[in-house]
């Protein structure tokens, strides 16, 4: 029984056998919370005024913080040359000693986080070579000083947030060859620091939030070749975006939020090839363009959500194989249409929730996918079915699979080739009304066959799709197309333009020009277009005739040279005898008067 109850107790007699002797060679600091097997020594919230005395030399893990310390001097931690992280974070803190952690080689963490400093002198994290994370913010620095971090060569991340910071020395970052995250918010700064972070050449992540720097200099960010995370988050100040910004980077992941924004900034953006994730929410952006984003070629996630999009062109996603998740919700849009994106098959994840969107034939390719598309959380409702009594509200899937939603192809009213001709300076309308479920969008094609543009200098089309050109000129002659496209389909229609010249003396003769590559949308021809002679043809006439005038005249004078120089050697007067007709030829007098009469002479001088 004795025998049996020993082996009993040998286990747990070890165990406090142990615990004994870990407590003895260890120790503990009174109030604090110790640990052997992690050798943590934890004085969290302890209301301590000074560094406890007791902690093990053998200790790894210390947290002071949330205490009542107010400085740190060099003797504080020189007997625990273990340490390796060390927390310090919640303190009353307003002065750290130049070589205060010099001992502490074997230290990867520090955060003096939420303390009083107002200045970190040079030689503050002298020794510090092992460090890997070091968190300063939520303090009073104003400013960082010149090689405050040089001997920080492996650090990893830096915080400096949450302080007075109005300023940030060239040199201040020179040393941290090896920092991958940078963290700058709740700053003072009024412009980028890109001296300063110039020196920053393996850093892989940028954030800067809440700060209120209003524009962005060209190559704000140079030198930063390896970086690849860039955060941009607000800044209420910022309403510019320079095409240089970005430079230089060769970001995967952007993110630019709670700006003043009121464009997207595409052609700052049009060099990221290698950029996947893009987050442009919660700007007042209203329009996006056609496509807007063809540089960003490998793009996957696109974040728009809390803007004020109103509009988004029909190809504005357009080059975008690879989009995936798109996020648009708590917008104004009334509808997506398909024709917005390169790869629809593509999509997986599409937030479109709190739109006010009318659910009509447009939404329909959202039930045609051949995978099942996810809406994200909030499942998107119409603020209107089409055909539908008003007042239920409707889910999107459930109004597109009810009978209320049809699609009706356009069909322009007039589609028959027009024929318009008008004098050069005056105004053109070019027709084109179309009607269809839903309403066509009208468009116009050159006679080059390139879009017009709207609200062009001389070029406006109206919402009933008229086309006007004011004041029209020469060149504007010849076959225009106008295309009425939705959901369901397109139909188009010629006009031709025919241009008068009143400058050119063929005004009335016209000129014929045929485009036989289009006909209408009912399968025939269009005719003949007429249009003035151009004002070159004009010009180079005019001048034609100028020089055969001129040649004519010149040649005149040169007659007239000649002969004056072989004028002495002629005779200048000529006597002329001539014998008046007689009678007997029936050309005399009746009464025979002039019978008898001589020959008579007459005399012609030369000038």
């Amino acid at each position: 029984m004795l025998h049996t109850a020993i082996s009993c107790w040998h286990p747990l007699l070890g165990v406090v056998l142990v615990a004994v002797f870990i407590g003895s060679t260890l120790g503990c600091p009174a109030r604090c919370d110790c640990s052997a097997q992690s050798r943590s020594v934890l004085c969290h919230r302890k209301r301590l005024p000074a560094i406890p005395d007791g902690i093990p030399i053998e200790t790894r893990i210390l947290d002071l913080s949330k205490n009542r310390l107010h400085a740190v001097n060099p003797d504080d931690f020189a007997a625990y040359p273990g340490l390796e992280e060390l927390d310090l974070s919640g303190n009353n803190i307003n002065y750290v000693e130049p070589g205060a952690f010099n001992l502490l080689f074997n230290l990867h963490t520090l955060s003096l986080k939420s303390n009083r400093i107002k200045l970190l002198s040079q030689g503050v994290f002298t020794g510090l070579t092992n460090l890997t994370v070091l968190d300063i913010s939520d303090n009073k620095i104003v400013i960082l000083l010149d090689y405050m971090f040089q001997d920080l060569r492996n650090l990893r991340s830096l915080e400096v947030g949450d302080n007075d910071l109005v300023y940030i020395s060239h040199w201040a970052f020179s040393g941290l060859l090896g920092l991958e995250t940078l963290t700058l918010e709740r700053c003072n700064l009024t412009e980028v620091p890109k001296e300063a972070l110039s020196h920053l050449h393996g850093l892989l992540s940028l954030h800067m939030r809440h700060l209120n720097i209003g524009a962005l200099k060209e190559n704000s960010f140079r030198k930063l070749h390896r970086l690849r995370h860039l955060e941009i988050d607000h800044w209420p100040s910022l309403d510019t975006f320079p095409p240089s910004a970005l430079h230089g980077l060769n970001l995967t992941t952007l993110s630019i939020t709670y700006t003043n924004l009121s464009a997207l900034p595409a052609r700052a953006l049009s060099h990221l090839a290698h950029l996947t994730h893009l987050n442009l929410s919660f700007n007042p952006i209203r329009h996006i363009g056609d496509a807007v984003l063809q540089g960003l070629v490998r793009l996957q996630v696109l974040h728009l959500a809390g803007a004020h999009l109103s509009v988004i062109a029909p190809h504005a996603f357009h080059t975008l194989y690879h989009l995936r998740v798109l996020n648009v919700s708590h917008n104004r849009l009334e509808t997506l249409e398909i024709s917005m994106f390169q790869a629809p098959e593509a999509l997986r994840v599409l937030q479109i929730d709190h739109n006010p969107l009318v659910c009509d034939c447009r939404l329909m390719w959202l039930l045609q996918k051949p995978h099942t598309l996810s809406f994200g959380e909030a499942q998107p409702e119409c603020s209107s079915v089409d055909g539908a009594p008003r007042g239920r509200p409707y889910k999107v899937k459930e109004a597109l699979h009810s009978n209320h939603v049809t699609c009706i192809k356009p069909k322009i009213d007039r589609n028959k080739t027009q024929l318009v001709s008008v004098d050069e300076g005056q105004r053109a309308l070019l027709h084109c009304s179309a009607r269809g479920k839903p309403n066509p969008v009208v468009s116009w094609l050159s006679p080059r066959r390139q879009p017009v543009r709207q609200n062009h200098r001389r070029f406006t089309l109206h919402n009933n799709g008229t086309l006007e050109i004011r004041p029209t000129e020469a060149q504007d002659g010849g076959v225009y197309m106008c295309v009425a496209s939705n959901t369901a389909g397109n139909d188009s229609i010629l006009v031709s333009l025919a241009v008068k010249n009143l400058g050119s003396l063929y005004a009335n003769r016209t000129q014929f020009y045929t485009d036989s590559a289009n006909t209408t949308a009912n399968g025939t021809a269009p005719p003949n277009v007429t249009f003035g002679l151009d004002l070159k043809t004009i010009l180079v006439s005019t001048a034609m005739g100028c020089f055969t005038f001129l040649g004519v005249v010149l040649f005149c004078f040169l007659l007239l040279f000649v002969w004056s120089r072989g004028k002495g050697k002629h005779k200048t007067n000529i006597d002329i005898e001539y014998v008046p007709r007689s009678k007997s030829n029936g050309g005399g007098s009746t009464d025979g008067s002039d019978q008898g009469a001589g020959p008579r002479r007459f005399n012609m001088k030369m000038i």
